[in-house]
């Protein structure tokens, strides 16, 4: 039986991308197939008001490419392009998730009473009120950038060749230190940007709560196209069939 396939639209870009990042192959432990949207700069999509209009049909045409490629799913490479996730859905003959801001209202609803979801962005003075909305989060939802830092969102808005890791990750830890300084009531994080993914295991383990980002949508995502089978067997190949006994 075939394994669906997830197809990734990229931002044209050339900054590096360590495993965990979305545009690393070795990340995804399932099929993935790339389309590159040449007009789909960085500068043109973190932006609090990106050109639709130059953007939607490269989107839509890159998107057609990875289906008739055998793209069974398809995402993208950063998380401001949730403005476009109805018209791609509409557009598009296979499943979307445009964004990992998409997991705010899910998050926030596994969370106690009195908790909130808090959004780590790579810009958070360019993600707007517009850009929640369009992901069904609450306009006052807490985001905290990693502009103030000294590596990851230099090297991703000036597209540089070269990437210090150890600091990109120090730069996401302490966006995370700040959102919980500024919001105590934070329950969990859903990192906006694709490129954070590399770093949430040191952020959760930093500050002791949930961590969500564009791997746990995708690899959900997924699964919902590929549920497991949950048929056993032992060691010499004969199915072994489980059942629950309520005494």
């Amino acid at each position: 039986m075939r394994q669906p396939t997830v197809g990734i639209l990229m931002l044209k870009t050339g900054f590096p991308r360590p495993i965990g990042d979305i545009g690393n192959e070795e990340t995804w432990p399932f099929p993935v197939l790339y389309e590159t949207v040449d007009p789909a700069t960085v500068d043109r999509v973190v932006n609090p008001a990106p050109r639709v209009d130059l953007l939607l049909e490269p989107f839509v045409e890159a998107g057609l490419r990875l289906v008739n490629a055998g793209a069974d799913l398809i995402t993208t490479s950063c998380g401001f392009l949730i403005l476009l996730q109805a018209n791609l859905a509409t557009r598009l003959p296979v499943p979307i998730l445009t964004s990992s801001l998409q997991q705010i209202p899910m998050v926030q609803a596994t969370l106690p009473a009195g908790r909130r979801v808090g959004v780590i962005s790579v810009n958070a003075a360019n993600l707007t009120e517009k850009h929640l909305r369009a992901a069904g989060a609450p306009a006052d939802t807490s985001v905290v950038g990693t502009e103030d830092g000294q590596e990851l969102t230099r090297v991703i808005m000036e597209d540089l060749r070269e990437m210090d890791v150890a600091a990109a990750e120090a730069d996401v830890i302490q966006a995370g230190e700040t959102l919980l300084a500024g919001s105590p009531s934070t329950g969990a994080i859903v990192l906006e940007c694709t490129n954070m993914a590399p770093y949430a295991n040191a952020l959760q383990h930093h500050i002791g709560l949930p961590v969500y980002d564009i791997v746990s949508l995708v690899t959900w995502f997924q699964a919902g196209a590929a549920p497991r089978t949950w048929a056993e067997t032992t060691s010499s190949g004969h199915e072994k069939h489980v059942r629950n006994v309520r005494e």
